[in-house]
């Protein structure tokens, strides 16, 4: 998922619970229909560095589509800050578009809510079959054993981002391979009011997806395999004082990044404040900040020394943004028609460009734009060292919790407070009980 989100707030768990016997969509019949065969509406999710970066990029391909079709696209680009929140209403209003992006993460959450469109073998094969797109793609899309809830549009993993100017001045002269490397290069970098890395401690979401990968590396996991919530384990526990630690205990991260949640790291990578950044997919966001693509490196993300230690070789969370389609929609074949039009090779390579992400669509894969050295290390990351955030139907709930408990660890730290094992596992003891009873 896009990670320049901020977490929707703690009413996800109560409009979770509404949503389960609640449909949603364009329709307020409770079934879709094809009443309005003219029109469709369409949240977007912010994928550029801003809403009106996103509606110069979809914009013209809307426009493409209605000249194909005849059928008009109602664009609304959403902020992430709004969008889940703004789906669960709509799952329990049965008020929404007809069409609309979701982060992966939320697939199994949202699909809990029986508001979306099942993706079954007959509705792939209206978009040209299910093996189309790649398997980790697809593994993001609901709980497995199920149909998808949605469809791949965007794929994205974390690198590690690092400045090369700054290394070369700092005398460091590879990207740091493990945690122990990017530690040292860090507390070298960290001087004359710059920092070594950049990090977005108020956003929840972000948390999660660091959190969740050093806990692989630590060989834990958030759920049992019945799953159960168990965020107290001592892999969890470690994970999420290692993460911290980077502020805390290396001094690496700035204090007053305990308060970015909107993209403020990636500015401060861009204007040099910062030397190293881990984040989905940068280089278009980069770009639009002006800064160049010779500028910088990137790298997979760091593992823990002895490669990978004791845990996973896991470097990202599978992150990247679905489509779906809610089942109530008054203009069924049009949805149906437009979820082909975005996932077609011409399209995924268009708009996969657009926003320095990797298309889930094998074919556009193909295409010279994505064997760049960043995209060469994002699809090498998603092939081979990516995993997807657990697809339980508390997924969203899991972010909100936990996520918040690092966002407070970050907050202590700010304020001076010490952040020990114990108040770490107070904090993720806090977050479980706050999960609803499976």
């Amino acid at each position: 998922m896009r990670s320049i989100r901020a977490a929707a707030t703690g009413a996800v768990i109560l409009s979770l619970a509404l949503a389960a016997t609640a449909c949603g969509g364009g329709s307020s019949t409770g079934g879709g229909s094809n009443d309005s065969p003219k029109t469709l509406t369409y949240w977007a999710s912010n994928q550029g560095a801003s809403v009106e970066v996103d509606k110069k990029v979809l914009q013209p391909e809307l426009d493409k589509f209605e000249k194909e079709t005849g059928i008009k696209v109602k664009l609304e680009v959403v902020p992430w800050s709004d969008l889940l929140n703004r789906i669960l209403t709509a799952t329990t209003s049965g008020q929404g578009p007809d069409v609309l992006n979701i982060g992966n993460t939320w697939s199994a959450s949202l699909q809990s809510t029986g508001a979306l469109l099942p993706w079954d073998e007959k509705n792939f094969d209206k978009i040209g079959g299910k093996d189309r797109f790649v398997d980790s793609a697809l593994g993001s899309t609901g709980v497995q054993g199920q149909d998808p809830a949605a469809v791949p549009l965007y794929s994205m993993a974390y690198a590690l981002y690092y400045n090369k100017q700054m290394f070369a001045d700092a005398g460091i002269t590879e990207p740091p391979a493990t945690w122990d490397e990017l530690v040292a290069a860090g507390q070298k970098l960290s001087k004359d009011g710059k920092w070594g890395l950049g990090a977005e401690g108020s956003n929840p979401s972000e948390n999660i997806h660091h959190a969740f990968v050093f806990a692989k590396q630590h060989g834990a996991d958030f759920f049992t395999a019945d799953g159960k919530p168990d965020f107290t384990n001592d892999g969890v526990v470690a994970a999420v004082q290692q993460y911290v630690g980077l502020m805390a205990k290396d001094k690496i991260i700035a204090p007053g990044n305990a308060e970015y949640a909107q993209n403020q790291s990636v500015s401060d990578f861009a204007k040099g404040k910062n030397a190293m950044l881990l984040w989905q997919s940068a280089s278009a966001n980069l770009a639009s900040q002006g800064m160049s693509e010779d500028a910088y490196g990137i790298a997979p993300v760091p593992v823990r020394s002895g490669t990978p230690g004791g845990g996973a070789n896991v470097n990202s969370m599978v992150a990247g943004i679905n489509m779906a389609v809610f089942k109530n929609t008054d203009n069924l074949d049009g949805a149906t028609r437009f979820v082909k039009f975005m996932t077609s090779d011409t399209e995924q390579t268009i708009l996969n460009k657009a926003y320095s992400s990797i298309p889930p669509v094998k074919a556009a894969q193909s295409d010279p734009a994505f064997s760049t050295p960043a995209n060469a290390v994002l699809k090498d990351t998603l092939a081979k060292s990516a995993v997807a955030l657990p697809q339980v139907a508390a997924e969203s709930q899991f972010e909100t919790a936990v996520g918040t408990a690092i966002k407070e660890l970050f907050a202590d730290t700010a304020a001076g407070r010490a952040v020990t094992t114990a108040a770490v596992k107070a904090k993720l003891e806090k977050a479980q009980q706050q999960m609803p009873a499976k």
